[in-house]
């Protein structure tokens, strides 16, 4: 027997051309306050930013089967786009306006597996360090018993994006 999802995602466009005019916190707080679009790549993982503040990001999830690997856990790029978004996020949200970022490089430690029988699993992201063309973040993934599942590193890059 089959089984099947099925998920609804908007414009991502509409968010990439309104990016340049926020501070990058106030932009995830539009995002999350659903006044611009979600990325597509929450809805096709089933992922929510749960909470933004200067400097720190965190995103939440409900390991299911479609999450998993062939050996019957969830699948390490579910971790690592987690981990990323976290990251990532936390540095957009020091970025002023008119600035953007890219994932330079993404080191992931994988420590425990996740089954759907772990519950809500959600990324914490910190900057590290935040200056002129990059920035330093971490992010750890963690269990509603706050066990560490995975870490990660992050380098970004800084630019500066179309008003």
């Amino acid at each position: 027997m089959g089984r099947s999802r099925t998920y609804e995602w908007e414009d991502p466009a509409v968010s990439a051309s309104a990016v340049g005019h926020y501070s990058g916190l106030d932009f995830l707080r539009e995002v999350q306050a659903g006044r611009l679009p979600a990325p597509p790549i929450t809805a096709t993982l089933g992922m929510t930013l749960d909470e933004v503040e200067h400097g720190r990001a965190v995103f939440s999830l409900i390991p299911g089967e479609e999450h998993y690997n062939p050996i019957g856990s969830v699948h390490g790029g579910v971790y690592a786009t987690l981990l990323d978004s976290a990251a990532g996020c936390a540095v957009q949200s020091v970025l002023p306006p008119a600035m953007g970022y890219t994932s330079l490089d993404l080191n992931v430690k994988f420590l425990r597996p996740v089954t759907v029988d772990t519950g809500r699993i959600r990324a914490v992201g910190t900057v590290l360090n935040s200056g002129r063309r990059t920035a330093l973040a971490q992010a750890e993934l963690l269990d509603e018993a706050d066990r560490l599942l995975a870490h990660t590193t992050s380098s970004c890059l800084l630019f500066p994006v179309p008003v």
